[in-house]
């Protein structure tokens, strides 16, 4: 009876034990502050949260920064920058040669699959490049190809795009993430806004609207299969609560960390933080096609009531503080634009408000519900109601802002653009060039002197004299008061510490096909 009884003890130990050292947590261990380790890492999920759901995942029929977080990760481009150098390299081309100023042959990689198992080859370039710039697509990014002419595949691996000028952008356009490849056998059979087909390092697997985004790592992918198993994005409303995931080891990665969570942020122990000066620009703008923002005085009126310094200091050092509209790291910026806009001044604000009775019809101020737009909406609210002014604001979720917006159902509001390609031309040319109005230009901006400069800005291929251009076409914007620029980003992102790789892009992109656990 004793041996029962010790044997039975013995097995109870045994069980504790193995119980004890067996097997994976289902949390990571925490630290004294409450903070996970960041000791080890899984390569199975890694989740990065975001604020916004996607608002779709084709590359052709999408142009917002959440979307391309998935489809920057499934698609890929024939160019890409590199982040360290700034200068174009291939991607899924292999190598280019420019026959004479409109003439362009590309070679591309050989051997390289779809995510549907069909060969990515010239006819795909082809396929996705001519639906991209077809009007019956109605792309939001069809500017990217408007200087194209004629595509011709000459072989499997070879294409031929003839432009109808010299266009000196054209390496920076074809490494948008709006210009990525599609397979057009899953373009033709199936919505790629809901199930994505590409190249890229990682493959879609669902998505639950409002929830979350799930992909796998592409096992076949031409340049090595990515380390990290499953990535998910998942949204979270609330930035406060992504944070606390974070800590807590419940998701992996966040970006565009809020200015009022930074100390929070630098305070954790489990997370590595990365900043760098960046190519986004956030800017109120006015609706153009309405008359009185066509006023040159009360565009001045409100632009002499923002005090744009007094805002950047809320940014706890995550703003650049500039007039320009071409950011510091994009081509074509020239550090006399930092000054050359209207000069905060609320008693000149006050008495074109009253001059001209402005302050008599209420202003809607449109903005998106992200945490920095809202700050800028009730910054610049309070500082116009000084000036005289009557502005309400209304606030949406992310897609149907961009739609709002798109379709000119404001009076003034916020906008951002990320400039993925790092070119004035890209920047000044999508967003305020007449040809764009009720597509990507939402700012409905239309100044025939402003035009020609930009087009000029296209149709040279001397990187000189494209970037004189860019500075006075810069300028005509500032001078008219067309837009007021609030600050240029500073380009964020926190991630567990346990893992690395990250590849953090000036123009605010990432990716996460290099990211390991240590």
């Amino acid at each position: 009876m004793k041996k029962i009884v010790w044997l039975s003890l013995v097995v109870m130990v045994l069980l504790v034990l193995a119980a004890c050292g067996g097997g994976e947590s289902a949390s990571a261990p925490k630290e004294s502050d409450g903070s996970a380790s960041g000791d080890t890492a899984s390569t199975e999920t890694f989740t990065y949260a975001s604020t916004s759901d996607v608002v779709g995942m084709s590359p052709i029929l999408t142009n917002d920064s959440v979307s391309a977080n998935i489809t920057e990760h499934v698609y890929e481009k024939l160019f890409e920058r590199n982040i360290e150098t700034m200068e174009f390299e291939p991607q899924l081309a292999e190598s280019y040669e420019i026959k004479d100023d409109n003439t362009w042959v590309i070679k591309l990689k050989e051997g390289i699959k779809f995510h549907d198992g069909t060969p990515f080859n010239a006819e795909a370039v082809k396929y996705t490049f001519d639906k991209l710039r077809d009007p019956a697509t109605a792309a939001p990014r069809a500017s990217l190809l408007e200087p194209v002419d004629t595509i011709t595949v000459i072989d499997e691996n070879t294409v031929e795009i003839k432009t109808k000028y010299p266009y000196g952008a054209f390496l920076a356009s074809l490494s948008h993430s709006n210009a990525a490849i599609v397979s057009p056998t899953a373009d033709q059979a199936q919505d790629l806004m809901k199930e994505p087909v590409g190249t890229g390092p990682f493959k879609f697997v669902s998505w639950t609207s409002g929830d979350q985004v799930e992909l796998e790592a592409n096992e076949e992918y031409w340049d090595g299969a990515p380390d990290l198993k499953k990535v998910v994005l998942k949204v979270v409303p609330e930035i406060s609560t992504a944070i606390s995931m974070l800590q807590a080891g419940e998701i992996q990665f966040i970006d565009n960390l809020p200015t009022e969570q930074i100390k929070r942020l630098e305070a954790m122990e489990n997370i590595n933080i990365e900043k760098k000066e960046g190519t986004p620009v956030y800017y109120l703008t006015f609706n153009h096609s309405r008359e009185m923002n066509q006023d040159p005085e009360f565009r001045e009126a409100v632009a002499a009531a923002i005090d744009r310094d007094a805002f950047v200091t809320k940014l706890n050092g995550l703003g650049v503080r500039s007039d320009s509209v071409v950011g510091p790291q994009v081509f074509g910026y020239d550090e006399s634009a930092d000054e050359a806009g209207t000069a905060y001044d609320v008693e000149a604000a006050k008495a074109l408000v009253e001059k001209n009775g402005y302050g008599d019809k209420p202003i809607k101020l449109l903005t998106a519900n992200r945490d920095n737009f809202i700050l800028m909406a009730e910054i610049v609210q309070a500082q116009l109601t000084e000036a005289g002014f009557k502005v309400e604001i209304e606030s949406m979720e992310w897609a149907t802002f961009l739609d709002t917006a798109r379709g000119g159902e404001y009076d003034i509001t916020f906008l951002s653009w990320s400039n993925v390609t790092g070119d004035g031309s890209e920047l000044l040319y999508p967003n305020f060039h007449s040809d764009n109005v009720g597509s990507s230009n939402r700012a409905q901006y239309s100044n025939p002197e402003f035009d020609e400069l930009v087009v000029q800005s296209r149709t040279t291929i001397d990187q000189e004299e494209r970037k004189a251009i860019l500075d006075k076409a810069n300028k005509v914007m500032i001078e008219d008061n067309a837009v007021v620029v609030m600050y240029h980003g500073i380009v964020t992102a926190a991630m567990d510490k346990a893992y690395s790789g990250l590849e953090l892009d000036p123009n605010g992109k990432w990716t996460l096909k290099n990211v390991t656990g240590e």
